[in-house]
């Protein structure tokens, strides 16, 4: 049988990269095998693309490199990382994937265009996008050791919350709260990812009967 899908999507500060560990436990509790990965990949072009986004040039003039760096990076992470594991059963859990591409690289470019280089990435069979107010996920960030990147600023991230929801429709995400502590947000997640993945199982049984 064929591994599943997950993405976990969100702006800075969110939470994504505990909660993909934790739904990744989730899952393995469940029996199935697991594969927790992110983007950009750890593969050649994410390791373009994290030096860019951790350099001193500013995002406006780096954000078409950035949108053509990303779909690279995605198609091979794809190829060389998530198919391989799908094709053995295994369920694949992801921190970011298509969503960010179109919040992120659609700040400064043409939002079709950006969709249109993204055109071949398989979808996810669930996509969780998790929410915090702007300025929890701000004082997160700040928070964090090291240099910070290019698009982690509060005007940046004011944009990227709103833009997240508004195109959450585009990807099928399912909305979840990220507030409060992690258990809390996991056992959210955990009920969302449930009821999206007993979802798409009634799909096939429908259409079977004629639905």
């Amino acid at each position: 049988m064929r591994g599943r899908l997950i993405v976990l999507e969100g702006a800075d500060g969110t939470g994504t990269t505990t909660q993909a560990r934790t739904l990744a436990d989730h899952l393995t509790s469940q029996g199935r095998t697991v594969h927790v990965t992110a983007e950009p990949s750890r593969g050649p072009v994410g390791v373009l693309i994290r030096e860019l986004l951790g350099g001193d040039r500013p995002r406006e003039h780096i954000h078409r490199e950035l949108a053509l760096l990303f779909a690279a990076d995605r198609l091979d992470h794809v190829a060389r990382e998530i198919e391989p594991e799908l094709a053995r059963g295994v369920d694949v859990v992801t921190d970011r994937y298509l969503l960010s591409s179109l919040v992120y690289q659609g700040l400064d470019s043409p939002l079709d265009w950006v969709a249109t280089l993204n055109r071949h990435a398989p979808p996810a069979d669930v996509t969780l996008l998790l929410t915090l107010p702007v300025e929890l996920a701000m004082a997160r960030v700040a928070g964090r050791a090291g240099h910070r990147e290019v698009f982690e600023t509060r005007e940046v991230q004011q944009r990227v919350h709103r833009r997240y929801l508004e195109l959450a429709p585009r990807v099928d995400a399912v909305v979840v709260d990220g507030q409060g502590e992690i258990a809390e947000v996991a056992a959210r997640l955990i009920a969302a990812l449930t009821a999206a993945l007993t979802a798409a199982l009634d799909v096939p049984l429908e259409r079977a009967h004629g639905g």
